[in-house]
């Protein structure tokens, strides 16, 4: 492992945390990631530049991650909620219903964005749903990465269908020369995965990286992103 703590950083490191669909555990990665970096003597921060279902001012992942994140780095004691989600709407659909076709405000988060990495060394961005959710008529979440500029970890399952979800997210990340890596999210009911989709990524040469196990082997990829 490459001692980060002897590193000086010479510009702020972004990665974006994406998934292969809605409820895959981008959220549980995040932090995974946002703890091991801070281990390593890194200032973290997170961003989550969109969420929907939020009601009644509870934001289910902005809330869980901001409390997570003070935790590990007392400069964000002063930052909000509405920092970390810049735009949130009250329907839990893609921000392009949700919004009612709005244009993203991309000023809005990216002032949010400067603002915050002030506080940080790593920003972190958590994306909302896989990659082609529609933010307005013209971007995906995808187009967000690109923005940003961040290289990107794509999370994905470990269920029945996790090779064919995989390789479509992965083509998307390669066509648009997004840098990236790949961690498997499995949980305690995948366990045929050994068995039906472990052995296809084995033999073609794709290294399998569990977020569960492997988190320190995947925060070394991404920085070197």
């Amino acid at each position: 492992m490459q001692d980060y703590n002897k590193l000086e950083i010479t510009m702020k490191k972004r990665i974006f945390i994406t998934a292969t669909n809605t409820d895959i555990g981008k959220t549980y990665t995040t932090k995974r990631l946002l703890q091991e970096f801070a281990s390593r003597g890194f200032r973290v921060g997170v961003i989550k530049p969109v969420e929907t279902g939020v009601v009644n001012g509870i934001y289910l992942d902005g809330d869980e991650l901001l409390k997570f994140v003070q935790e590990l780095n007392k400069e964000f004691n002063d930052v909000k909620v509405e920092d970390i989600v810049p735009i949130s709407y009250e329907l839990p659909a893609a921000p392009f219903v949700s919004s009612d076709a709005k244009d993203f405000d991309f000023k809005k988060v990216d002032a949010k964005v400067k603002k915050l990495e002030q506080k940080c060394d790593i920003l972190i961005f958590e994306g909302a749903g896989g990659l082609l959710v529609p933010v307005d008529k013209d971007n995906m979440i995808v187009d967000l990465i690109h923005h940003y500029k961040a290289s990107a970890l794509l999370v994905t399952h470990c269920s029945l269908g996790c090779i064919n979800d995989t390789l479509l997210s992965k083509k998307v990340l390669s066509d648009l020369s997004i840098k990236h890596t790949i961690a498997f999210n499995c949980k305690e009911e995948d366990i045929s995965f050994n068995d039906v989709s472990k052995p296809y990524f084995d033999k073609t040469g794709f290294e399998v990286l569990k977020v569960s196990d492997e988190i320190d082997k995947i925060c070394d990829v991404l920085y070197n992103l």
